[in-house]
């Protein structure tokens, strides 16, 4: 929203000197526009309502007539509590007020007070926030409560904001064109904003509400598919004109038929190797969803279209064991594949050096070794990266550059939200594995309580009877002063205790040197260690299909999605496998997960309740989130909005009245201000 006036500071309203000014600077608030747009973050509601509808928890107002002498007691330095019966309506609840001692001479047998707090439906108690002497009389029920800083009360900023609506309103410009406002039955902006700071109802709120997370979501849509459409369009990528039936011989001969979700994701990939623009594709694929074959038969196309492949994974064991995989499938079909990391020396790495560049490798698979300067392609068409987040974006560009616009496409594990994808993947497209292969068998998730773990010994204790491995997960390398978790050297070492002379235990955390990780890794596949005691770097690919059974220690501490993840090193093999999860949770958002784990096994239902338990900020990690800012949208709650936003952004981004049209002018001229606009990029 622009309000057309340079001169328009927040000294224009009346009542707002140089001292609130700097104050009011201080909360980001400094044109009318700023103070226009400082929205509430929630508001407080004292509608006065019938008991019998309030849950159990909500915060609530009541009147009713005080039926007991107020009881005053002070405990500990300077503490007290004070209650009194009050009959509001049928019912007799006591009302408890903490730290007000004041209030007993403000109630007296027979008055009528209106008290609001949060209501306790099992022992009839309001614990309360605000206290009226009289019956219910505040002017607006339903009050808007701002963020502020310094000397400025909500009410003082509340005026201003009035104030400002009184002289300024008409300024306030519309973003979105009549069509779309008719079409979704929204507010205008103007009134919007009003609704938004004075509400009539709870109703006006949220129809106000509705209005701006729509607005918000498109103008950020918009962006993102505006960038897509010039990214795409502007990147001469290969058109890849692979052997159809070469192709469909290949996909005959695999071991295993494919999923419909792994043919679905197949087409879309080949489409985008068709097309004369460079892929850029994200596939997800929940653990031991088939992305790897997914993967073989890309990189099959485009050997068959006369290029070569490139598959770039985080770690060596990693890389040693996507070669191994990758050579079962591709070699009986004629393919050369070859491995490269920084093990590969001497004449060895010259002749497989050698061999790339005269292009005698088909597909070379390796870790960031693949990037060095003396890595050279003959024709490099497709570049596959595995767990693309734990590569940086310049390591991934470098890879891309070794070829003229290869088509990318990058693989995780980590199942992503939806809402998440389209929002912080907004530029790419999305293909996703939903589909597990027949046959696989569910991994056993069971919650144990600290006092159950010589049972849960003991349970591994017939596992490895019977020649299997397991992994024992703890969220601290050392002892801490600060948290009550497990450790893992501790835990190595009871472990080392417990199976003395009959089992070999390993130890594998983040400060071990790469090649130290590694030979844990490897003693660990080749069986010559028969239980890890492991952080969480274990989290990622590597593939041990003896390993059957997973304890994590202190598992409340850890997302769902993590907790996923780590579960997902078993289960790899034709036996059945077990996760338990130790755990003391204090909240009731810990039992949920713990719960939850245990239910179900699907890494994107996981995903999206892990969204909704930690929010958005927390799901990638603060540092790297990469999630946008929206002042009324939340990317979790109005997900369907953000879907619909996405398509109806896309539609337009990609139809030609879009462009010319003069009703879409003022979402043209929003693009043309955020740097994106035809033939030009965002830095």
């Amino acid at each position: 929203m622009k309000i057309h006036s340079d001169e328009l500071t927040i000294q224009n309203i009346k009542g707002i000197g140089e001292e609130t000014a700097l104050q009011l600077n201080q909360m980001g608030i400094n044109s009318v526009q700023d103070l226009l747009e400082y929205l509430p973050y929630r508001y407080e509601d004292y509608r006065l309502r019938d008991l019998e509808e309030v849950d159990h928890d909500e915060r609530v107002t009541v009147e009713g007539k005080v039926h007991s002498e107020p009881s005053l007691m002070y405990y500990g330095r300077k503490k007290s509590r004070l209650t009194v019966r009050i009959l509001v309506g049928r019912y007799l609840i006591q009302a408890v007020f903490f730290n007000q001692p004041y209030l007993k001479k403000k109630m007296a047998l027979h008055d009528t007070v209106t008290v609001t707090g949060k209501w306790d439906k099992n022992r009839q108690v309001i614990t309360v926030q605000h206290f009226q002497a009289g019956p219910h009389n505040k002017e607006g029920d339903f009050e808007p409560v701002y963020s502020l800083k310094g000397n400025v009360k909500n009410n003082t900023l509340s005026k201003f904001i009035k104030k400002a609506f009184e002289e300024y309103s008409h300024l306030v410009s519309e973003n979105l064109p009549a069509a779309l406002l008719g079409k979704y039955k929204l507010m205008n902006r103007e009134e919007a904003l009003y609704q938004l700071h004075f509400p009539h109802s709870p109703s006006d709120m949220k129809q106000a509400r509705r209005r701006f997370v729509y607005e918000e979501f498109l103008l950020f849509q918009l962006k993102m598919q505006a960038l897509r459409k010039f990214e795409r369009e502007h990147s001469s990528g290969i058109q890849q004109h692979y052997d159809v039936e070469k192709l469909k011989g290949f996909t005959d001969t695999l071991p295993f038929p494919l999923t419909g979700a792994q043919k679905r994701v197949v087409n879309e990939i080949s489409a985008d190797m068709k097309s004369p623009y460079r892929m850029n594709r994200l596939l997800q694929g929940d653990v031991g969803s088939g992305k790897t074959v997914v993967a073989a038969i890309a990189l099959f196309s485009s050997v068959t279209a006369g290029y070569q492949g490139a598959l770039m994974v985080p770690t060596e064991i990693l890389a040693e064991q996507h070669a191994e995989s990758m050579s079962e499938l591709l070699s009986p079909a004629g393919l050369s594949v070859a491995l490269l990391t920084s093990s590969v020396k001497g004449k060895r790495r010259k002749l497989l050096l050698e061999k790339l560049k005269e292009g005698e490798v088909d597909i070379l698979i390796g870790t960031h070794a693949l990037i060095q300067d003396d890595v050279e392609f003959k024709s490099l068409g497709l570049v596959v990266t595995d767990e693309q987040h734990r590569f940086g974006v310049n390591q991934r560009r470098i890879l891309r550059e070794k070829g003229n616009s290869p088509d990318v496409l990058f693989m995780t594990a980590t199942p992503i939200p939806r809402t998440l994808a389209i929002t912080v993947f907004g530029e790419m497209d999305v293909s996703i594995i939903d589909e597990m292969p027949a046959g696989r068998k569910a991994i056993e998730t069971h919650w144990a309580k600290a006092d159950m773990l010589p049972r849960v010994l003991t349970f591994m204790d017939k596992e490895l009877d019977q020649g299997r491995q397991a992994y024992v997960i703890c969220p601290l390398i050392e002892e801490s002063d600060k948290l009550d978790v497990q450790n893992a050297i501790d835990v190595y070492n009871q472990l080392l205790v417990y199976f003395q002379g009959r089992y070999k235990v390993g130890l594998m955390h983040g400060r071990l040197h790469p090649d130290e990780k590694d030979e844990v890794m490897r003693r660990f596949s080749s069986n010559d260690l028969q239980v890890l005691v492991s952080t969480t770097v274990v989290e990622v690919g590597v593939n041990v299909p003896n390993a059957t059974f997973m304890l994590i220690y202190d598992a409340e501490r850890f997302g769902l999605s993590q907790l996923h993840q780590l579960r997902g090193r078993v289960g790899r093999g034709e036996n059945q496998s077990y996760c338990i999860l130790l755990a003391e949770p204090k909240t009731e958002v810990g039992k949920e997960r713990m719960k939850i784990m245990t239910e179900t096994n699907d890494g994107f239902v996981l995903s999206e309740k892990d969204l909704e338990l930690r929010g958005p900020g927390d799901f990638f990690g603060k540092k790297q989130s990469g999630l946008p800012e929206f002042k009324v949208a939340d990317m979790v709650h109005d997900y369907r909005a953000l879907e619909v936003a996405r398509d109806d952004a896309a539609s337009l981004i990609n139809s030609e009245s879009f462009w010319k049209n003069p009703e879409w002018e003022r979402l043209r001229s929003y693009l043309a201000e955020a740097g994106v606009m035809e033939g030009e990029k965002l830095d």
